[in-house]
């Protein structure tokens, strides 16, 4: 048995010093150290998923990340670990508990997974190790970890069993109430804009310095084809992951930060909003092009005509949030954006449909996230003066 404490010296010198997760009784220890603990980044997640996704985004953003679940959530955090970290050679160490070890009595949902979760593990490819309970052990297997992380550029977990950390206190002030956001409405009449004329907009309008995760499907390509450049990403997998990609970007670095997210996208991970909300970075924007279908699967309804996105990030704690259905809106909207402290949030009706010629990235998901890396790194040392 070790001490969150032996765990948390230890990783800090390994270089981890950003952590994000969903709890876990095994975790509890961990968790309320991390919390605890003056100056450690914990971000707590709505999701498993949506954990791992802000630590993609800490990643990009220079940081060495630690994701913590319990294994029954391993199923949520199946595709991004999969179609994010995977294909972007994005690594996290990936902290997981061993609910339902055969042969340790368990509540019944936790059997199945007990059973499979190293399985599940080597299926996905992710290297794994038993998590390090001897303070003489942390050491080495921290050094493993980062070995196989920078290898590889993948992720590595440790599973972790009952008891192998000691009971630790929380000890964490309570989290007040944010100040009723600003709510701002630019209604229309007549066709709305296309998907592409509103990215034409959004490209005349963003600051130079910002950085810019574009969600998957054609939202992504369509930026592509209008202008590829460096502090573009373009989510290929993931689906619902760009708005948390961009959380963790935001709270770990001083520039601009705009994510481009469809309907169907946040409607599948709506608890990122409230992750939002309560972390309150002043440097996010969140525009979500509505076009009420999942666009690049046939144009399959979605069910945002009946969502009222603004009132939903006010309703979490947005500082500000726009509903428009015109360019002319859109833009009132994303200079009011610009010009005050975030989150913020601007949701754009749009029609259906696409470019008629859409290409496709040709730069590949590694070259992405290295360029888009780069790019943060050299604005920290604009800001710091390097």
């Amino acid at each position: 048995m070790i001490t969150a404490t032996d765990f948390f010296a230890e990783a800090e010198r390994a270089g981890f010093d950003f952590y994000t997760g969903v709890p876990c009784s095994f975790l509890t220890p961990l968790i309320n150290g991390a919390l605890s603990a003056p100056g450690l980044a914990y971000i707590g997640a709505a999701s498993e998923g949506e954990a791992v996704a802000i630590a993609a985004g800490a990643w990009l953003a220079g940081r060495r990340t630690v994701v913590m679940c319990q294994n029954s959530g391993l199923g949520n955090a199946v595709n991004p670990l999969t179609s994010l970290n995977e294909p972007f050679r994005i690594p996290t160490l990936l902290l997981t508990t061993w609910r339902g070890e055969p042969g340790i009595p368990d509540e019944p949902q936790h059997a199945v997974m007990g059973r499979i979760t190293q399985d599940l593990l080597s299926v996905i490819g992710v290297p794994q190790a038993p998590f390090p309970a001897a303070p003489e052990a942390v050491a080495p297997a921290l050094a493993a970890a980062v070995g196989s992380m920078d290898a590889s550029g993948l992720p590595y977990a440790f599973v972790m069993r009952k008891g192998d950390v000691a009971e630790t206190e929380l000890s964490v002030a309570e989290r007040g109430l944010p100040a009723p956001g600003r709510r701002a409405d630019f209604p229309a009449g007549g066709a709305r804009p296309s998907r592409a004329a509103a990215l034409e907009r959004f490209l005349q309008l963003v600051p130079e310095e910002a950085a810019v995760i574009a969600t998957t499907g054609k939202c992504g390509r369509e930026l592509f084809t209008l202008a590829d450049r460096p502090q573009h990403l373009y989510q290929v997998g993931s689906m619902g992951g760009a708005s948390g990609m961009a959380l963790g970007v935001a709270l770990n670095s001083a520039v601009p930060v705009f994510v481009l997210d469809g309907d169907g996208a946040a409607l599948m991970k709506l608890g990122t909003f409230a992750t939002i909300g309560a972390q309150a970075p002043r440097n996010l924007v969140h525009i979500l092009l509505d076009n009420g279908v999942h666009d690049s699967t046939g144009g399959q309804p979605t069910v945002s005509p009946g969502v009222d996105f603004a009132g939903v990030a006010l309703a979490c704690g947005y500082s500000q949030a726009a509903s428009c259905a015109s360019l002319e809106g859109f833009e009132a909207a994303l200079r009011n954006a610009v010009a005050e402290p975030g989150p913020t949030l601007i949701h754009l009706r749009i029609a259906p449909g696409s470019m008629t010629k859409l290409g496709r990235p040709t730069v590949t998901p590694p070259e992405v996230a290295q360029r888009f890396r780069a790019f943060l790194a050299a604005r920290r040392g604009e800001t710091s003066g390097a």
